[in-house]
Order: structure tokens, then C-alpha cells, then sequence
């Protein structure tokens, strides 16, 4: 590949003005080293760098372009929709066609409420379920993240597991004393915790697929324990699909599963690639928000046109896709299976963990991880810059880029 001069002079620039010359950490590149990507622009299963490198990518915005760079439905549907307006500041028509389409998608959201992050999602969801049950305490799991909201950043997984952050400093103890870390699949201790304090807990807060500690498949065993413990005390069960909604099939991994939650978390492939987050569920629930009920959570750009109209396009493409869907399944298993075979030919010990689209790579030494990542990078391959975050499959990878890919993949294993 060319040298990556010019990306050099702009991390250098950039740490001149932004905190470590990024906006969220993980993109720093700690974990692996070496200056990390500024990417100029992409299309399909491409990014490109200043350099002129191309760069196959299986990170896409953090799974949030399923479609892939630059999707020409959603591209021509945003500049159109740009035209009439970057905001209001008031409903606009395109909030009401995107909550329908996700209705129509995972039926038990009755109603929905847009915000901007999927960090914003889980605070105001748990907020929420605090102020319908009139309790205090919840329950969340260990490695899982669920935003950066202070009472959350207890035993977190994704940028607080690759920084080594057990517990991020500017959290008051007084933040978190009512939040309950447990160990995920843990039936015993899940018994012991609300036998304790079952009657003070608000709602237990899940990852049904984790995607923050690299990718851990789901155990539809203990999600159905979840809601019968959950039904038994009058907690609520809040999922997290801020990663999972639409990834594995046109809804929620819940809604497939059987196991339905009193409130669902969503992000990511909603807004096709723009800033987007939501959280919603039966209007019973709902409804305690204002201005119907008395929990407030409010936002100035919330339900922008711009980012709907980005969703709506997006959607409605997944709507049509479930052939799709398994493509991009088969194309996942195909590249972690191609990794896991590699690996042993070369007496390296790596986990390969996937469920549907999704998959994460372990090494038993984090050295193992650099070097592999490194030569990835060299070589055109752009992965997660941490074993701790998820890979993804997008519809616009082709065959070739997950041959390409496989052959990447053995001769670095075998230089390692």
C-alpha cells in the first residue's frame, strides 16, 4: 500500500484541537498502536484515506451501515430531504412514517420516542422505568456498555474494557449505589439479587446479543428467565438493540426470539448512518412520558427530517431484504471459520466469536492481536482497533472481499 503520509500531517493536526485527536476513544488506535485512520470517504465495503489507500471495512460506523457506504437510495433521499430544511424544531411528517415503519417491524413498540445516541436511549428508557415503577435500582450485566450515562459505567464492556477502565473517574459512588452489576447467564446470583431487593428494582437492563465485550451469542434460556423473574416482581425488562435492531433480520432480535421486553433500546441501522437513537414500548408505559405523563426527557434535535428521512430509506430497503439477511450471515461464517482454520495451521490460539453478521476475534496474546491488526491495516483490511468491539458484514460486501480478505488473513497469521 501507499505510505500514509498526508493521514500522518492530519492526526497530527488533529491532536493539535481534539482530545487525543479523536472524538470517542476507542479511535484512537491505544490498543494496537500506530496512528490511527482519517478516513476521506467511502462507498459500498470501501473506505479511503487522504493517502488514496482503499481499505475494506468491516467496521461501518460501528455496524450502523448495513447497506453499506454511500447507499444511493439513502444518499439521494437525504440531499432531498436536506433541501426542505436541516431542522424544525417541531413534528414533522417524516417521525411519524419512521415510527410506523419500525411498528410495523417489532409490533410491541406501540409507541416510540426519538432521541440522538444510543446512549440517550438507555438513559431516558431507564429513566422511564424508574418513573413507572416508582423504584430505584437496576440491573445490569458484567462487560455489557450501554452508553456512557454516569450510573452505567460500572464494569463496562466496549472503550472501557480496551482502555482498562473498570470504573470511569468523575462518577460519584452516590451515581452508581443503585446499580446492580451481575454476572451475565448467571441463574443463581440473577435468584439471590431479587430475592434481596426485588421490590426496589426498577427494571434489568440486557444486551439479548453482546456486542460490546466482542461478540457473545445470545442465551435464550436465561433472556426467558429474565422476563419470568422480571414479571414476578413487577420489574421492567428494557433490551439494548442499539447494535442489534435490524442487524439480524428486518425487527429485533427479541421479537424473533419470543422473549419481549416492556421497553427496547434502538440506534445505529435506524438512522442509516446518521446520529440517531430511540427507545419505545407499549402505551401504557409510554405514555408516563411528557407530555402525557410527568417523566420528562426532552431534545432539540430530536426526530430531525434529515436523519429520518435517512432511516426511512433504509428501512424500507431491509423490508425488502431477507435473502439478504442470510447472505450476509453466510458471508460472516465463511470469514470467521476461514480466521479459525488459519489460526490452528499456524499453532496460534484465537477465539473467533459470531452470532448472525457479527464477529470479534480474541487472541491468547494481546501482542498476537497488534501484530495481526497492524498487517491487516497495511494490507487494505480495516477491523475494529480492539479484540473488546464487534465486526460486521454489510450487503454491499461482495464474495471477492471476503476471498480477498481469507487470503489477507493467512499470510499475516503466517508471518505472526
Amino acid at each position: 500500500m501507499a505510505k500514509r503520509t498526508i493521514n500522518s500531517k492530519l492526526f497530527s493536526e488533529a491532536q493539535k484541537y481534539l482530545v487525543g485527536g479523536v472524538n470517542s476513544p476507542v479511535r484512537a488506535f491505544n490498543y494496537v498502536g500506530g496512528d490511527p485512520l482519517i478516513i476521506k470517504r467511502g462507498h459500498g465495503s470501501k473506505v479511503y484515506d487522504h493517502d488514496g489507500n482503499e481499505y475494506i471495512d468491516y467496521v461501518l460506523s460501528w455496524g450502523s451501515l448495513i447497506l453499506g457506504h454511500a447507499f444511493p437510495d439513502v444518499v439521494n433521499a437525504v440531499k432531498a430531504a436536506a433541501c426542505d430544511g436541516l431542522s424544525f424544531g417541531t413534528t414533522n411528517i417524516k417521525e411519524v412514517e419512521l415510527a410506523k415503519l419500525i411498528h410495523k417491524a417489532i409490533p410491541f413498540v406501540e409507541k416510540i420516542r426519538f432521541v440522538n445516541s444510543g446512549t440517550e436511549a438507555v438513559m431516558s428508557a431507564v429513566r422511564l422505568a424508574r418513573g413507572h415503577t416508582g423504584r430505584d435500582k437496576i440491573v445490569k450485566f458484567e462487560n455489557s456498555y450501554h452508553g456512557h450515562a454516569d450510573y452505567l459505567l460500572v464494569s463496562g464492556g466496549s472503550g472501557l474494557a480496551t482502555l482498562n477502565i473498570p470504573q470511569s473517574p468523575g462518577v460519584p459512588r452516590s451515581f452508581i449505589k443503585d446499580t446492580m452489576v451481575l454476572p451475565y447467564g448467571d441463574f443463581r446470583k440473577l435468584e439471590e439479587a431479587f430475592e434481596l431487593h426485588g421490590r426496589e428494582i426498577a427494571a434489568v437492563l440486557v444486551e439479548p446479543v453482546g456486542g460490546n465485550y466482542g461478540v457473545m451469542p445470545p442465551d435464550t434460556g436465561f433472556l426467558r428467565h429474565l422476563r419470568k423473574i422480571t414479571d414476578r416482581y413487577s420489574a421492567l425488562l428494557i433490551a439494548d438493540e442499539v447494535i442489534t435492531g435490524f442487524r439480524f433480520s428486518f425487527g429485533s432480535f427479541m421479537h424473533r426470539s419470543g422473549v419481549l421486553p416492556d421497553l427496547i433500546c434502538l440506534g445505529k441501522i435506524i438512522g442509516g448512518g446518521l446520529p440517531i437513537g430511540a427507545y419505545g414500548g407499549g402505551g401504557k408505559i409510554m405514555n408516563k412520558l411528557a407530555p402525557l405523563g410527568k417523566v420528562y426527557q426532552a431534545s432539540t434535535f430530536s426526530g430531525n427530517p434529515v436523519v429520518m428521512q435517512a432511516g426511512i430509506s433504509t428501512l424500507k430497503v431491509l423490508a425488502l431484504s431477507g435473502g439478504r439477511y442470510r447472505q450476509i450471515e453466510r458471508f460472516a461464517e465463511l470469514l470467521s471459520s476461514a480466521i479459525e482454520r488459519a489460526a490452528r495451521s499456524c499453532n496460534i490460539d484465537l477465539k473467533v466469536s459470531r452470532f448472525g453478521s457479527m464477529f470479534s476475534l480474541k487472541f491468547e496474546r494481546k501482542d498476537d492481536f497488534k501484530k495481526f491488526y497492524r498487517g491487516l491495516l497495511r494490507s487494505g483490511v480495516y477491523f475494529a482497533p480492539s479484540e473488546f468491539e464487534s465486526n460486521f458484514v454489510s450487503f454491499a460486501h461482495t464474495k471477492k472481499d471476503i476471498d480477498d480478505t481469507i487470503n489477507l488473513i493467512r499470510v499475516i497469521l503466517a508471518k505472526i
